[in-house]
């Protein structure tokens, strides 16, 4: 069976990035990583998603979801679902 495809909006100087890439990448789940400091679109998505905030990491489900910094134990809970 396929891992979900997650998107990871985020900046590669983020602390919080880095531990949800971590957690993701130990799991084993593919996932796309968007640096919204390299693309305004994507910047702009995470802006309108957070009202107005560039909170990140923000990702992005498969099943339309979206954690914005999640927690180690939300984040691993999601993945649990989403491999159910």
């Amino acid at each position: 069976m396929e891992k979900p495809n997650i998107i990871i909006y985020g900046a590669d100087w983020c602390g919080d990035c880095k531990r949800a890439r971590r957690i993701l990448n130990q799991s084993q789940v593919s996932y796309e990583w968007i640096d919204i400091d390299k693309d305004k679109e994507a910047e702009q998505y995470v802006i309108k998603t957070n009202r107005g905030f560039r909170s990140i990491p923000t990702i992005l489900f498969p099943d339309g979801t979206i954690l914005v910094e999640p927690s180690n134990s939300a984040l691993t809970q999601k993945l649990k679902v989403l491999n159910a």
